[in-house]
């Protein structure tokens, strides 16, 4: 199955440079969807017209995003150039910990094709 998600640009790029090999949503219905094998089409905010193709080789599950960061290191999940914690003050300003509550999150690996 493929896939299509949207990145701020900052994101986008950690992502191109290898350094995120995680990338985390809410893990709400469409992202119940997603298996292992699936193909992830990554389109680069705000003008969409840059794209990266990578498949999904790992699905992660968890309550919160906290309780993923106590697995992962930043280097992974992002880049080292910011921290957990404001990795996770972004994230909360797409889900919030309502959200996170209800559907729990997802941390998808991923591998550039």
């Amino acid at each position: 199955m493929k896939y299509e998600m949207k990145l701020q640009p900052e994101y986008y790029n950690f992502i191109l440079n290898g350094t995120k090999r995680i990338e985390i949503r809410l893990n709400d219905e469409k992202r119940q969807q997603i298996k292992i094998g699936d193909t992830i089409r990554f389109l680069k905010e705000p003008e969409l017209n840059e794209f990266f193709e990578a498949k999904v080789i790992g699905l992660l599950r968890y309550k919160t995003f906290e309780d993923m960061f106590k697995d992962f290191d930043i280097s992974i999940l992002s880049d080292s150039s910011m921290t957990k914690s404001e990795l996770i003050d972004v994230l909360e300003q797409f889900y919030s910990r309502k959200k996170q509550d209800k559907y729990g999150v997802l941390g998808i690996r991923i591998e550039l094709i």
